[in-house]
């Protein structure tokens, strides 16, 4: 018998996704001592589905740990284009909601 977690640690999680920054990143350090970094970014594009053009929106918070936050968020400003790949992860919000956040494997400015 296989338990679910090693099933679901073979599957593809991964995001790559162009925007810009639109609200500036903030730092905290975790008990443990691992730094963090979190922003929004607001992607737009055109995507053609089913052979028509449709309009695509999304508003998504990223996420950036150790390395990463330290590295690759410094230079990061409200405004700036940037190119994220990572993975997608479900957060709760303070109230509880549910939310997806994309956890940055790579930052580029572009």
């Amino acid at each position: 018998m296989t338990n679910s977690l090693s099933m679901t640690s073979s599957q593809e999680n991964c995001l790559v996704l162009t925007g810009h920054v639109v609200k500036p990143p903030k730092t905290s350090t975790s008990p443990a001592g691992i730094k963090h970094c979190q922003f929004s970014m607001d992607h737009k594009s055109i995507q053609n589905e089913a052979g028509l053009n449709r309009q695509a929106f999304v508003r998504i918070q990223v996420v950036a740990t150790g390395n990463v936050s330290q590295h690759l968020t410094r230079d990061l400003i409200e405004g700036c284009n940037i190119r994220v790949t990572g993975f997608i992860n479900r957060h709760e919000s303070r109230n509880g909601n549910p939310l997806l956040a994309l956890h940055a494997q790579q930052i580029e400015m572009i």
